[in-house]
């Protein structure tokens, strides 16, 4: 997990609570934002700071230095409108990271048109996973399980690229089986290129790591975190 990491979460329901406090729960500071003074109260014993105010004022915003932290996380639910002049604002303040909720294919388009990349839709993604992708961007999926165990897909930490599964070691060093590889390529559809994802096949122990791989494993969360700190 990164140290010291900063992140504001907008819009406090379900989705947005999930996300809050898992970050709070992992070590993160956290803004959480609402217009609504309840949940605002509700919520502000289990984050480092918690406000109520109008996220489409871009001043409101402002006066609480957003522009500094991490990440901001819009999990508005209901209010589109408020969600996108939200996006918008973050946007035109040059926020660094901006991770949306989306619900719909419409609405979804409609935040791609403005640039944005990280949208979620809470049918898949819950807000355990969202935090944790915020806390590790190398991160792209996981799977909690019992006991500490979690099945993640990561992206393959830069210092094991061009080296073998045999040389990487990953259960003998890490204490950590992969289940298997996918690999990123870009394929034409139509008159536009999309990214795909393919399964690489059985991996073997002269499998060689490439740079655009991602890698399905499954351990402990502890040890999963100890490989990516120390290869990437």
């Amino acid at each position: 997990m990164m140290s010291n990491s900063q992140f504001v979460v907008i819009g406090i329901g379900q989705f947005g609570e999930a996300i809050a406090r898992t970050l709070s729960e992992k070590g993160a500071e956290v803004l959480a934002i609402d217009k609504n003074q309840e949940k605002v109260d509700y919520i502000a014993n289990e984050v480092a700071y918690a406000v109520a105010l109008d996220s489409t004022d871009k001043k409101a915003l402002l006066s609480q230095n957003i522009q500094n932290y991490d990440a901001v996380v819009i999990a508005i639910g209901e209010d589109f409108e408020e969600l996108l002049l939200t996006a918008v604002n973050l946007i035109e303040l040059d926020i660094k990271r901006i991770i949306v909720r989306a619900k719909g294919k419409v609405n979804r388009l409609i935040l791609e048109k403005l640039g944005l990349k990280e949208i979620f839709s809470p049918e898949h993604a819950v807000g355990a996973v969202v935090a944790e992708r915020l806390l590790n961007p190398s991160i792209v999926n996981f799977l909690d399980l019992p006991d500490g165990y979690v099945i993640t897909e990561l992206k393959a930490p830069k210092s094991v690229i061009g080296q073998t599964l045999q040389s990487i070691q990953l259960r003998e060093s890490y204490n950590i089986n992969l289940v298997t590889i996918k690999n990123e390529v870009k394929e034409k559809e139509g008159n536009k290129l999309v990214v795909k994802q393919h399964i690489k096949g059985v991996p073997r122990h002269n499998t060689i790591i490439d740079e655009n791989d991602f890698l399905v494993v499954f351990g402990s969360s502890r040890d999963i975190q100890k490989f990516i700190d120390i290869n990437d």
